[in-house]
């Protein structure tokens, strides 16, 4: 027997072909490829599909696929990638208690978003991260969330805070932050739910979880893949609310909002949105040299707070 008519055996049964489908995140018909030999799994479908299995079938099916690839010897199938490292955990709240109230939110945001990376995209398939925040409320409603903290791997770039842009009722965040419910899509490009689906580059599927403190909202922690159904397992799923919690650390107690102040503007897409941001830093430089010959000096996040307020002001009043 071959791995691929093990693999046929394990399938038989419809619930079980559904159950490890869902835990790798591809479709069932594509499993039924893969031992037809229509098809081969990727290397990072390989190891979802042994995490998958029951530890019995597991070891077989390794045995099975060594004998096609010497590479696959090489798997670690380690079982706790499922959770997040409880060093991890404590690491977090050692930063929360000893970095500086200045420095806390970006220092803790990284920490959380270089650890999320690594472990939601082990195999670097392509994966972005970022954390969107409720933009502080001008007469009593919010009414846009600004991207803030991003990292990315390939074909995104390391760093994304250089691209954030202004999101509102037509992203995903937009939705989530206002529902205050985790929301996934699975394939973008056929989205059918009701959910907004506000398209990136490189983007294909989508998950977004709100960063929530005693009923009220800062936020979400937005994800993007490059693959189809890439947060469709549980367990993915699982991470993503474990990191949002984690990320809930770094919001001072005053960003956290009442859904019900919550109400969302349609923002203008991306390419008008950038000429807005252009020379973004020299502004926020040039108004930080100006409030040096004043009583109140600001801090680089208080002048970058006014320009990004600025700029929704523009971008609100737009014409249609």
């Amino acid at each position: 027997m071959d791995w691929r008519e093990f693999l046929g055996s394990v399938i038989t049964h419809p619930g079980e072909r559904d159950r490890i489908a869902s835990e790798i995140g591809v479709h069932s018909i594509t499993l039924s490829r893969w031992v037809s030999g229509e098809s081969s799994p990727r290397p990072h479908n390989l190891r979802q599909l042994l995490r998958a299995l029951p530890k019995s079938q597991r070891s077989q099916l390794q045995s099975l696929l060594e004998n096609v690839s010497s590479d696959i010897s090489d798997f670690e199938i380690d079982m706790s990638e499922q959770e997040i490292p409880y060093k991890f955990i404590m690491e977090v709240l050692d930063a929360r208690a000893s970095i500086p109230e200045l420095l806390r939110f970006w220092s803790i945001t990284r920490l959380i978003l270089q650890q999320a990376l690594r472990q939601l995209d082990p195999e670097r398939v392509g994966l972005a991260i970022t954390v969107v925040r409720c933009m502080p409320p001008r007469e009593g409603k919010i009414r846009s969330l600004r991207e803030s903290v991003g990292l990315g791997t390939p074909p995104w770039g390391g760093d994304l805070e250089e691209k954030a842009l202004l999101l509102g009722a037509e992203s995903l965040a937009g939705h989530v932050t206002i529902s205050c419910r985790l929301e996934h899509i699975g394939d973008l490009q056929a989205n059918k739910t009701f959910l907004p689906a506000y398209q990136v580059e490189h983007e294909v599927s989508a998950v977004a979880c709100p960063i929530m403190h005693a009923c009220h909202v800062a936020g979400c922690l937005l994800l993007s893949s490059t693959q189809i159904d890439y947060f469709a397992p549980e367990a993915r799923l699982s991470l993503v609310r474990g990191y949002a919690n984690l990320v809930s650390l770094a919001f001072h107690p005053h960003e956290y909002y009442d859904p019900e102040t919550i109400s969302l503007h349609i923002m203008p897409p991306a390419a008008t949105q950038q000429r807005y941001f252009s020379g973004f830093r020299q502004r926020v430089l040039k108004r930080m040299q100006e409030s040096a010959k004043t009583e109140h000096r600001l801090a680089s996040t208080e002048a970058e707070q006014i320009e990004w307020q600025q700029i929704e002001e523009s971008l609100l009043y737009l014409p249609s």
